[in-house]
């Protein structure tokens, strides 16, 4: 009888605890989802931190290619001159007085690439190797062409010249993607100075595409002396300006073309401007007053195809 008794009793307790276990479950379960939450924004600053990581692969690439093309030390130098490598810039410590360095520096000249002195620091910063013997140099991705060479190409297909002259590109992506638009609009050439602007480095040759592959690139001296040139030889030349005085619609383009692109900044040179037979505007209708460089080249490009094609 007793044991009849105290069964219900502990029955009773067991079944009495099992709310309050269950209620402290139920409770913990909250405060256990509240903390996986709060762990959350931890993880968010993880996904955060991915756009800062891929620019850093990002630029690391693009130094890496850079690094490709460059040149440490007076035998690295001597050797690639000595082979015919397209040498597009020289940096020189200054100070130094190495008649070697002094010639190697001359021949470089000579052989049409830029000679630049500057603070031995910015050569320690600029080397990978960090034995750089007071001399790092830059050598283009591909041999660079004429003027003579990119009109030879327009008369062995049996056209008029169509030619992209880019006044001082500082932006290896603009000039890259110009080239990729130039190939792909059926131009002939496209022109650049040697001095205040980007050469054909392992940048430009990947953005282009692969255009640089086919698309004739000449360096020149003196841009001005180079519109001259064209002029000459029956080029009309068309400059590109917010302010121009017709819109492109109304140059005629179907005739031997050279187009100018200005720099990023400042757009085209004052002597470069004057140089040109007319200016032509793109028709803006949005708030911002300008275009990227390569985008406005590859506009005047295609309408040249358009004239072109009729």
């Amino acid at each position: 009888m007793k044991d009849f008794e105290r069964r219900p009793a502990s029955e009773r307790k067991d079944f009495e605890r099992r709310p309050n276990r269950e209620q402290k479950d139920f409770e913990r379960r909250p405060n256990r989802e509240q903390k996986d939450f709060e762990r959350r924004p931890e993880r968010r600053e993880d996904f955060d931190r991915r756009p800062n990581r891929e620019q850093k692969d990002f630029d690391r690439r693009e130094e890496r290619e850079e690094n490709e093309n460059q040149l440490e030390g007076r035998n690295a130098l001597t050797e690639a001159l000595r082979a015919g490598r397209t040498i597009d810039k020289v940096f020189i410590a200054a100070g130094e007085t190495d008649r070697g360095l002094q010639r190697l520096a001359a021949q470089a000249k000579e052989a049409g690439a830029v000679v630049v002195t500057v603070d031995r620091r910015k050569l320690n910063m600029m080397s990978t190797t960090g034995a750089h013997q007071g001399v790092i140099a830059y050598a283009a991705a591909r041999e660079y062409a004429t003027i003579d060479d990119i009109l030879q190409v327009a008369q062995t297909r049996g056209e008029a010249p169509l030619i992209v002259i880019c006044d001082g590109l500082s932006d290896p992506h603009n000039l890259g993607a110009i080239l990729r638009s130039a190939e792909c609009a059926g131009a002939h050439g496209v022109i650049i100075p040697k001095r205040r602007s980007v050469g054909l480095t392992a940048t430009v040759a990947k953005t282009s595409a692969g255009a640089v592959e086919y698309m004739k690139v000449a360096k020149v001296t003196n841009l001005t002396a180079a519109i001259e040139e064209l002029k000459e030889k029956g080029v009309w030349i068309f400059g590109t300006a917010a302010e121009g005085a017709i819109p492109m619609y109304q140059a005629d383009l179907k005739g031997p073309a050279a187009l100018v692109i200005g720099s990023e900044g400042d757009g085209m040179g004052q002597l470069v401007r004057k140089s040109c037979d007319v200016t032509v505007s793109i028709p803006l209708k949005g708030s911002i007053t300008s275009l990227n460089a390569s985008a406005a080249a590859s506009i005047l490009l295609y309408e040249a195809v358009r004239q072109r094609l009729g």
